[in-house]
């Protein structure tokens, strides 16, 4: 594996059983663009890990591949700080060369086998779903090691993705999935209850944390009540 900065799956997870057990256990991702009109990536990532977010994933689809690559090692070491994973998203090149723990892919993007074609069996592997048959698809997929449900409400995040509401993730949780799962799309501190009656366990915010003017507030307040 080519890395830019010596960062590793090993070195950042330690064993790939480490890194999916870290996984299982978290409860709280953080999705966020590289605020380069703000400035501030270094700084905002510090605060929510600070506060309690278990993944961040670099999700910026305005950035060319060098800066990217460049982003991704800022965020590797501020997460390493933190003790929290971090994930690639889309990109299985992006994945191999910063040696990311965690990769995530939609329903468009590369498929399972391809990917860990690519990557092997060391990362862990998200998956976005949209419908039940998604949903169990990938909970039957043993190179599947999460997914996520969503988007549950409109967001800005997605353009053109149908919300799925409620409904669908209250018919998620009564298969009782054994690879985590994660609730997505416009979830926030007011909407929270109704995701965890719903039943999730897990869930992951992008505006709720990257809009909130204190995002370690933010971040600790949702870990709190996530358990």
């Amino acid at each position: 594996m080519v890395t830019l900065t010596g960062v590793t799956t090993t070195e950042t997870g330690a064993a790939p059983g480490t890194i999916r057990s870290r996984l299982a256990d978290a409860r709280l991702y953080l999705c966020t663009d590289a605020r380069e009109e703000r400035g501030d990536l270094e700084d905002f990532l510090g605060a929510a890990l600070a506060g309690g977010v278990d993944v961040v994933q670099l999700r910026d689809k305005s950035l060319d591949v060098a800066r990217e690559l460049e982003l991704q090692e800022l965020v590797a070491r501020v997460a390493a700080e933190h003790g929290a994973l971090w994930a690639v998203n889309d990109r299985a090149d992006v994945a191999g060369l910063s040696g990311a723990p965690v990769v995530h892919m939609g329903q468009r993007d590369l498929p399972v086998p391809a990917v860990r074609a690519l990557l092997g069996p060391g990362p862990v592997l998200g998956r976005s779903t949209h419908s039940a048959a998604q949903a169990a698809t990938a909970e039957a997929d043993p190179d599947v090691d999460y997914f996520c449900v969503g988007p549950l409400w409109a967001t800005p995040t997605k353009p053109g993705r149908a919300a799925v509401g409620l409904d669908l993730l209250r018919e998620v949780a009564a298969t009782r999935p054994t690879t985590p799962w994660f609730a997505i799309g416009g979830v926030d501190a007011e909407r929270l209850d109704a995701v965890l009656d719903a039943g999730a366990t897990r869930v992951v915010v992008v505006r709720a944390v990257t809009q909130a003017p204190d995002p370690e507030r933010a971040a600790r307040e949702l870990r709190e009540r996530l358990g």
